[in-house]
């Protein structure tokens, strides 16, 4: 299997336990995709049934792949340059809580 290295900001902690890429309040998918439109949601994020399915790879500590809210502070050319981001619940949904209007 091929391999690339990609500079991202890296998810500091995610406090939406529900999520199956959720363990111990840290974010282990390779990368997560954040909003569309105005929308900074974790487009990554699914519902686990019970916490035994939760992630199995903590020693991986995901980044942000993708920013599909144009109107973002940290968005530059749909690519996150946070240098770090917080996902948590907001409207009762999985956010970006680094999310800033320009």
């Amino acid at each position: 299997m091929k391999h690339i290295t990609v500079i991202m900001p890296l998810i500091k902690e995610c406090s939406v336990s529900e999520c199956g890429y959720n363990a111990k309040d840290g974010c282990h998918a390779k990368a997560i995709t954040i909003g569309d439109g105005t929308n900074p949601g974790c487009d990554t994020f699914f519902k686990v049934p019970d916490a035994s399915a939760h992630a199995k790879s903590e020693g991986r500590t995901a980044g942000v792949g993708a920013c599909k809210v144009a109107g973002c502070k940290f968005n530059d050319d749909y690519e996150c340059v946070a240098n770090e981001v917080l996902v948590g619940i907001s409207s009762k949904e999985a956010h970006c809580v680094t999310y800033a209007p320009r």
